[in-house]
């Protein structure tokens, strides 16, 4: 069985768990709610901060989820943010979704946002998705998509900041596109039933402007990513700060709009 071979690009600094921990199921998962039902079991693979998670298990309760991440820190703050909200049929593992420790057949639901783009064999990730989810169960996946990524005003630096991001995600074994090929990489997992359908997040009022580009500002100069861009030779130190500046710039412009787009899947076992 394949193991997990890409690097994080993001790593987990504050800039990135700012990031995570704005996700709800709302603003995230919208496509799969109406599949979920009282009493299933929902396996959330790279569950991170546990926001999304938390709010799955309310909607599935009694019935339990089964929370796994790669990182064992992320998954004790998960852990303990989880508790705080008064949700208790939540259970957490490590897990590497190339190689999922768990039966055959054995959830309902299995559920995975913001994670293919990152491993190093999608395909692979998804038959082991598909592996453990039980007949008649669905698979549900949703990706960003780097290189479909629109603002306004145009800011020629920050072309150059999606441009290098994209290199450093894909020198790290990614796909920073990963959107657009969910319905492909699921057929190749031997997907037959595939629904596809794609969302977007928009950052327009000022507050969302504000907060967007704030965390990806320091998110450029300070994260995991940026180590990453140095140390592989994809820019130096001052390049980041430029990207940073313009990111900053772009959020203090009162017309200032940004899309991100999303592929998602609802995949039939």
């Amino acid at each position: 069985m394949p193991k997990e071979t890409a690097v994080y690009t993001h790593g987990h600094h504050e800039s990135v768990l700012r990031s995570h921990r704005w996700r709800t199921a709302a603003n995230s998962a919208a496509y799969l709610l109406p599949e979920l039902r009282p009493g299933q079991d929902l396996l959330d693979v790279g569950c991170g901060p546990g926001t999304i998670t938390a709010d799955l298990a309310a909607l599935i309760a009694p019935g339990t989820v089964t929370a796994v991440d790669a990182a064992p820190d992320v998954l004790d703050a998960a852990a303990d943010s989880v508790r705080a909200r008064g949700v208790d049929n939540v259970r957490f593992a490590v897990a590497d979704v190339h190689a999922l420790d768990f039966p055959d057949d054995s959830f309902d639901v299995v559920h995975a946002h913001q994670v293919l783009q990152h491993v190093g064999d999608p395909v692979a990730a998804l038959r082991e998705m598909r592996r453990v989810c039980r007949p008649g169960g669905v698979v549900a996946a949703r990706d960003a998509d780097y290189g479909a990524f629109t603002w306004f005003p145009e800011v020629p630096v920050l072309d150059a900041w999606q441009d290098v991001y994209r290199t450093v995600a894909r020198a790290n074994g990614g796909e920073p596109d990963a959107g657009r090929r969910l319905v492909s990489w699921a057929r190749a997992a031997g997907f037959t039933d595939v629904t596809a359908s794609a969302t977007t997040w928009c950052f327009a009022a000022p507050e969302d402007r504000a907060w967007w580009s704030g965390l990806w500002a320091d998110r450029t100069v300070a994260s995991g990513y940026a180590a990453l861009a140095v140390d592989g030779g994809h820019a130096t130190r001052e390049r980041l700060a430029e990207f940073g500046e313009a990111w900053r710039s772009w959020g203090a412009r009162e017309d200032g709009w940004f899309m991100v787009p999303h592929g998602e899947i609802l995949c039939r076992a």
